[in-house]
Order: C-alpha cells, then sequence, then structure tokens
C-alpha cells in the first residue's frame, strides 16, 4: 500500500495474469507526482498483463489522473491484456471519453522523422522571411506610432519615457565612460607603440580623434545600448507578453505599439547622442593618459586631436548613432512582442533582441560606410 498525503493506493495481485489498484482519493497532479513511476513499475511487473482499477474511492480526477489511465490502457494493449475501470464516476467517465487512445496510440508507433539538409534549409529560410515581413510591418507600425507623437505630443507617455531615459542613457552613464576609457587608453597605448620605431607617436591624436568621432564612438555606444536596454526592453514587454497584459491592452482598445514601443523608442533617440558625447570624452580622456605618459604637452595633445576633425565627421558619428538607436529599440521591442509561451520564452527573446541588435548596426554600419564614401563625407 502507497499512501500520500491525498492519495491512497493498494495493490493486490489479480489471478492468473493481473493486478488489481484501489484508489482512494484524489488522483490528480499534485499526489500523482510522487507514485506515477511506482504505479506503473507495479503495472509493467512480469506476468502482469491485465490491470483492474477501482475508482470507486476517488474524489478528484483531473488531466493528470486521465493521462495515468490512458497511460496504463496503452501499455496493457500493447502487452496483449488491458485495463478494466471499476467504480469511475459518471462525470469523469465522460471526461475519459473525450480522449481517443487509439490516436493516441497510432501516434506512439509513428517514428518521428529528423527533416533532411533540404527540409531543415527551407524551413530556416521561411522563418528568415517571415521575420523579415515582421519587421516590415513593424518598421510601418512604429512609423505611425512616431507620427503620432509628434502630432499628438500630450498623448505620448512622457514619464515612461523619461522613466527610460534615466535607465537607458543616466544609468548606462558608468559602464560607458568606462569602455570609452578604456579603448582610448588602448588604442592610443598599441597605436604609439606601432608609431614610435617612425618617430610618428605626435600623430596619434589625430588618428584617435577622427576614429572615436567618425566611427567608434557612435557604434561602440550602439552595442552598449543594445546589450544593456535592448535586452531590457524585450524582456519587460516579454514579460508583459507572457502575464497576458499585452493582450489586455489590445482587448482595452489601446494599440501596444504606440502604448510601449513609442517611448521607450523616443527615449533610446533621445539619449543615444549625449551617450556618444561621453563616450567620446572619456576615449579622449584614456588617450591624453598615455600621451602624457610619453611627455608629450596637453595642449599639444588637444590641437592635434582637433586638427583634422571636421564638423562633418563629428555630424556624420552622431546620424549614424541616432539610426543606431532606432535599430536597437525597435528590434528589442519586436522581439518582445514576439515573445512565446513557456518558461525560457522571454530568455529566447533577450537574447534575440541583443543579437539581431548587433547584427542590424553592423549591417547598417557598413551601407554607411560605403554611402559616405559615394558621398565624399
Amino acid at each position: 500500500m502507497n499512501e500520500s498525503a491525498a492519495l491512497r493506493i493498494d495493490y493486490a495481485p489479480l489471478a492468473p495474469d493481473g493486478l488489481a489498484l484501489s484508489f482512494a482519493g484524489r488522483l490528480d497532479s499534485q499526489a500523482l507526482g510522487r507514485v506515477w513511476d511506482e504505479i506503473l513499475a507495479r503495472a509493467g511487473q512480469a506476468g502482469v498483463r491485465r490491470v483492474l482499477a477501482d475508482l470507486s474511492g476517488v474524489e478528484a480526477l483531473d488531466g493528470a489522473g486521465i493521462a495515468l489511465l490512458l497511460r496504463l490502457r496503452l501499455d496493457k494493449e500493447a502487452q496483449g491484456g488491458g485495463l478494466e475501470l471499476r467504480g469511475l464516476p459518471e462525470r469523469y467517465e465522460r471526461l475519459l471519453g473525450l480522449f481517443d487512445a487509439s490516436r493516441l496510440r497510432q501516434g506512439e508507433g509513428q517514428a518521428k522523422s529528423q527533416p533532411g539538409l533540404v527540409e531543415r534549409a527551407g524551413l530556416a529560410g521561411m522563418r528568415f522571411l517571415d521575420d523579415l515581413r515582421q519587421m516590415v510591418a513593424f518598421v510601418g507600425e512604429c512609423t505611425l506610432a512616431l507620427g503620432y507623437a509628434l502630432r499628438h505630443p500630450r498623448r505620448v507617455r512622457w514619464q515612461d519615457m523619461l522613466l527610460t531615459c534615466e535607465r537607458a542613457g543616466a544609468e548606462s552613464l558608468p559602464i560607458i565612460l568606462l569602455i570609452g576609457f578604456l579603448m582610448g587608453l588602448i588604442m592610443a597605448f598599441q597605436s604609439a607603440m606601432s608609431l614610435e620605431r617612425f618617430g610618428a607617436q605626435i600623430f596619434v591624436p589625430n588618428m584617435l580623434g577622427l576614429v572615436m568621432f567618425r566611427e567608434l564612438g557612435g557604434l561602440v555606444t550602439a552595442i552598449l545600448l543594445a546589450g544593456r536596454s535592448g535586452s531590457s526592453f524585450a524582456a519587460e514587454i516579454g514579460t508583459m507578453k507572457v502575464n497576458e497584459e499585452v493582450n489586455a491592452l489590445v482587448t482595452m482598445g489601446l494599440d501596444p505599439v504606440r502604448f510601449l514601443v513609442a517611448p521607450k523608442v523616443l527615449a533610446a533617440v533621445a539619449m543615444m547622442p549625449l551617450m556618444i558625447l561621453f563616450f567620446n570624452f572619456a576615449s579622449l580622456v584614456g588617450g591624453a593618459v598615455v600621451m602624457l605618459s610619453l611627455e608629450f604637452p596637453l595642449a599639444t595633445y588637444t590641437s592635434r586631436v582637433f586638427a583634422n576633425l571636421g564638423m562633418v565627421d563629428f555630424l556624420g558619428g552622431l546620424f549614424k548613432g541616432l539610426i543606431f538607436s532606432l535599430l536597437v529599440a525597435g528590434v528589442g521591442c519586436l522581439r518582445g512582442l514576439n515573445t512565446g509561451a513557456g518558461a525560457g520564452a522571454v530568455g529566447q527573446s533577450t537574447t534575440s533582441a541583443v543579437v539581431s541588435g548587433i547584427i542590424l548596426i553592423a549591417v547598417a554600419d557598413g551601407i554607411f560606410a560605403v554611402s559616405f564614401y559615394y558621398l565624399g563625407i
């Protein structure tokens, strides 16, 4: 006899080749979790072809109980025997009748075929096209939402936008300053060591200013935004999607893109130029530390930094950063809205948001490089 907190089971041999099971109490998921394997092991002993289940003492039966009875029936029928139910209340008989054991038996007999190379390639292509279609549709929805926000600024959720500005901008300032300082320090040091052989260390500030303001400032800041804020957007909206809060907004007639996405995109776009400026400033400080250690005067360093740096380079870097912020915030929110069901769905969305954001940044940066070259910028 096995007795859990809410379920009691009596086992008795049934001549000539059977086993009698007597259930009393609650035959549900909470009680069966502890005795599931034991019941199947007793019923699966050698010589046991028939099982008689006495359910007259069952007080409650849920899906787990139904699954146990179906499992016993399929196992015994596979051995040439069967399962006999006795004392099952009528309401539970109707519930059990909803399940077709023959279809379950057919499903078990069918081996799961592994897709071939061509099929996997086709499925991957279909997922890519579907993802591309969703992105195009999302860009259209975001454009409409941002246009609506510009025409009706009082309808924008400014408190949420300011809160996002604080989280995505002000709270990320320490890591931006640290990464910027280290990148400036490392690049200046490596360049100085390489140019020392040619006596050209004086050109290190020229290189550092041009590279940081024109290229790396916006690029690295956007990657930091994707890793820190893009994932946060996906996790926040994804959690709301799992908890059915997004569906509740739709039921109340609120557009999720306008209600949730627009404040986050506006906040990311507003904070990005400031983040780039702080990153560039920190990188110049790191470069100054190296040049001062090489006994170059600070005035010489600062004058050389801005000697070859034009306003076009400065504004071009900021413009690229704005586009990067749009991509990062948009794809982060899109991944959140596309979050599926299950405990791991939010984690998958955050990972996808970071990966997609970095890929989009790299692609956009390549397009900018080619475009700036042909435009003579």
